[in-house]
């Protein structure tokens, strides 16, 4: 596993060669980071935001807080791609989003790669619970924690997700009251979080409707970031686990809504 992407710095590449080799990490990862550029390409941060910057210009990135993604809204990385990227990031996430889970709780975990490693990290707790989650992974995770019941939703399996999803899914999940929802996302901007997936957001929404209390696992890659469908407004959420304060305008959308902001440490 690595967590950055695998091109090498050269001394003194072109601007075109940059953005060449930028657009070529994102077809492969969908996201990238100001901080990595610089040094991949051995240039300072100011150059590097300068080229996202260009890219975004043009259309061919969606600028990002602190990065730059690929622009898309239907697709994205499979979530074994997604799983390479920004992984220490996540998984201060996953920590602390697991320390907020208590013994006894009914919890619904969506599919993701940042669900993931929250499961991973709540079956360390081995903590009496009951989870249903659609994700083949988290099921794996906690399935080991022998205080953990698992519930596996039905569904078409859609393996690039490794997940089940669909109609059958939903209306399974509508059969369950959960104390806690979490749930990831591709994209948070004050008008709500989103995804690119239509079958995924369906899947969403469900889980908070069906939750007392829902919570948003995404790291800052995800800040001003649209995708093609709103799964809900900023006021579906009661909580956001992420790993740095998002920007101003996200900060007080966020405010206004109520959801209560952690940064995982």
């Amino acid at each position: 596993m690595h967590d950055e992407p695998a091109i090498h710095p050269v001394s003194r590449l072109s601007q075109q060669e940059r953005h060449a080799q930028i657009l070529a990490v994102l077809r492969r990862d969908g996201a990238v980071r100001v901080a990595t550029l610089a040094k991949l390409f051995d240039v300072t941060t100011e150059t590097a935001r300068r080229d996202l910057d260009e890219l975004a210009e043009i259309g061919a990135l969606q600028r990002t807080y602190g990065g730059g993604a690929i622009r898309s809204l239907i697709d994205e990385p499979g979530i074994g791609l997604r799983g390479l990227v920004h992984t220490p990031e996540r998984t201060r996430i996953a920590a602390a989003a697991a320390q907020l889970v208590q013994s006894g709780d009914a919890l619904m975990i969506d599919a993701g790669s940042t669900t993931s490693l929250f499961a991973t990290a709540l079956a360390a707790r081995n903590l009496h619970l009951t989870v249903v989650t659609n994700c083949l992974p988290v099921a794996n995770a906690l399935g080991a924690a022998d205080r953990c019941r698992v519930v596996l939703c039905p569904g078409d399996y859609a393996p690039h997700e490794a997940g089940v999803f669909g109609t059958e899914t939903v209306a399974f999940l509508r059969r369950f009251k959960a104390n806690k929802a979490f749930l990831g996302a591709g994209g948070l901007t004050a008008d709500g979080f989103s995804d690119a997936d239509s079958a995924g957001c369906a899947v969403k929404r469900a889980m908070l409707e069906n939750a007392e209390r829902t919570l948003l696992l995404a790291d800052s890659s995800k800040f001003d970031v649209v995708q093609f469908e709103r799964v809900a407004p900023l006021d579906a959420l009661d909580d956001l686990i992420t790993d740095a304060a998002p920007p101003r305008k996200l900060a007080a959308a966020l405010r206004e809504a109520g959801v209560t902001g952690t940064v995982a440490a």
